[in-house]
């Protein structure tokens, strides 16, 4: 597991003792790491509820789901030259031709594509501009 996913795990079991603590109460004996404010599991009504308030709070659109942090596992892994069989493995499938078809979007040519339009979009606009004046 990467370090800083580590760290945050650590926190995230300090959070919940001082809870557990503050609310003299005891936790899940299960041990499990995400649960309720009250040591109870998740459900997935939980995570979409949550995750929501995330996304609302990120700016971002609110369609977004947790599904999506999926493709942008395997885009980001991708786009920084994680081969394709080594990504596949890593989400679970049983051989690259899904992870291929269905989850790996290429950010950096998308990115550079529309970077590049908007320079020829804005640059129109300021030759028009200049001209005008």
């Amino acid at each position: 597991m990467p370090k800083q996913v580590v760290d945050v795990l650590e926190e995230h079991k300090r959070w919940q003792k001082q809870e557990r603590v503050s609310r003299g109460m005891e936790w899940s004996p299960a041990g499990r790491v995400f649960t309720t404010r009250t040591g109870e599991p998740l459900d997935a009504a939980n995570v979409r509820r949550d995750f929501k308030a995330i996304v609302k709070k990120a700016g971002l659109a609110p369609e977004w789901t947790p599904r999506e942090l999926r493709h942008s596992f395997v885009s980001l892994l991708s786009d920084h030259g994680i081969p394709l069989e080594r990504i596949a493995q890593l989400v679970g499938h049983a051989s690259q031709a899904t992870t291929e078809a269905v989850y790996r979007k290429q950010l950096r040519p998308v990115i550079t594509e529309g970077a590049e339009a908007m320079d020829v979009i804005f640059g129109q606009r300021r030759e028009a501009n200049a001209c005008e004046a």
